[in-house]
């Protein structure tokens, strides 16, 4: 295609988009000339929907008018507030609405999970993780490792690209559980990748887990919200994610946590780190001096949560609940292959795709890595209004979201890096 005949495309596809007017539900951050920027961050940070501060100023308002009987007397009583919330969040990652929660952030989460999760034997101690795990993943798991007497070096077993290759083939990923399942204990992987926006195939991963007694736990920090997800069909045993990337929270935003009803409804809990919050809700204000979880995935909750945070994220919620993720994800995967397309035929000398070419191995992102001038690029493309980031050494990362994002914008991308080349 040439520069022309993606303009000409990009605009047919806008003009038939049963999504369009969803845009106009979110603020669109202006550029300097005034105009709106093409927003390709979602990845990293969601932009704001119009309903959220109408939502958190009713909030405020009941603070103001009521006081500590907020708790009780609202239309939304704080103390419930987060069951607003399990419908919504169940729909997202394809799961019963006792199964997920909204709760703290998501390392504090993947700490509770690993301390329940993560109980290693003599023989069995070691944890299955991706070679471009998020760092802070990363952080967790090794300290929660020396926690258990055993150093990451000795515990870690790290799935890599084959030579020449970006992302994991799930046969290779498949044949090291096999090959260490006697010293396995915990499989945990990221569900797309945050480098090269790869999805992997959860089902098949944990299936073999499961085959050989090895737990299965996944961060979907980059999938909730991004790709189809059911997690309980898959028989996975925990996830956690956060809320303010593709399901537009705002910065630190509440997280959340996924727990199979295996486990929330075990005859005998499970171990965990325990707060008031996660005490059965019956007798909670009973303040008894032991603890009991409350049945299901709310037990691993420490401390009411932060009603401004939840009340930010409930409009976006309602949005993806509004819409469907499978509206979302036949979108999404038209943007990213007519973005993919675009790239490969008018750039084919100057970037390198990272992230896979099949639509269902992919979320909504493409990580390029740039081969001359990468560092100029990027700050061209952030000149001009294309709003991205940037991944050491020389990786740009661009993640065009159903719910805001036009094919115009990709354009408006394409048309920058052209004349970078």
């Amino acid at each position: 295609m040439t520069l022309e005949e993606i303009r000409e495309a990009a605009f047919a596809r806008d003009h038939a988009d049963i999504l369009a007017t969803y845009r106009d539900r979110f603020h669109i951050p202006r550029h300097t000339d005034g105009t709106e920027v093409a927003y390709l961050c979602g990845n990293s940070l969601g932009l704001a929907p119009r309903a959220a501060r109408e939502s958190v100023e009713q909030e405020l308002q009941a603070w103001a008018t009521m006081g500590v009987e907020g708790h009780f007397k609202p239309v939304r009583p704080w103390v419930s507030y987060h069951e607003l919330f399990s419908e919504h969040l169940a729909k997202l990652v394809g799961a019963r609405p006792y199964e997920v929660v909204a709760m703290n952030t998501l390392t504090v989460n993947l700490h509770l999970m690993l301390t329940s999760f993560y109980r290693p034997q003599s023989q069995r101690f070691k944890v299955l993780v991706g070679h471009t795990a998020f760092p802070s993943d990363r952080y967790a798991i090794a300290s929660q490792i020396a926690l258990r007497g055993y150093t990451p070096e000795e515990a870690i077993v790290v799935a890599r690209p084959r030579p020449g290759e970006y992302t994991l083939r799930t046969t290779d990923i498949i044949e090291l559980i096999d090959r260490h399942h006697s010293e396995l204990y915990l499989v945990l992987m990221d569900a797309v990748n945050y480098y090269t926006g790869e999805f992997i195939d959860i089902e098949s991963i944990t299936t073999t887990a499961r085959q050989h007694g090895i737990l299965a736990g996944f961060d979907l920090a980059h999938a909730a919200g991004n790709v189809p997800l059911t997690l309980h069909d898959w028989d996975v045993d925990f996830a956690v994610w956060c809320h303010y990337k593709y399901l537009n929270g705002g910065p630190g935003c509440v997280a959340g946590c996924f727990v199979h009803e295996r486990h929330g409804f075990a005859r005998v809990p499970l171990p965990r780190l325990a707060g008031w919050w996660g005490h059965d809700k019956h007798s909670r204000f009973a303040m008894g001096p032991d603890f009991e979880p409350t049945p299901g995935v709310e037990g691993w909750q420490l401390s009411n949560p932060p009603l401004f945070s939840l009340a930010a994220l409930l409009p976006s919620l309602q949005l993806f609940s509004e819409v469907g993720m499978d509206y979302l994800r036949a979108k999404s995967e038209m943007l990213t292959g007519f973005f993919d397309r675009a790239l490969r035929e008018l750039l084919p000398q100057s970037i390198e795709i990272l992230t896979p070419l099949e639509p269902a191995r992919r979320g909504c992102q493409l990580s390029i890595r740039v081969k001359h001038n990468a560092k100029q690029t990027f700050a061209a493309l952030i000149a001009n209004g294309v709003i991205c980031d940037w991944r050491e050494p020389d990786v740009i990362r661009l993640a065009p979201v159903p719910l805001y994002n036009r094919f115009a914008d990709i354009v408006r991308c394409v048309e920058v890096l052209a004349c970078q080349k």
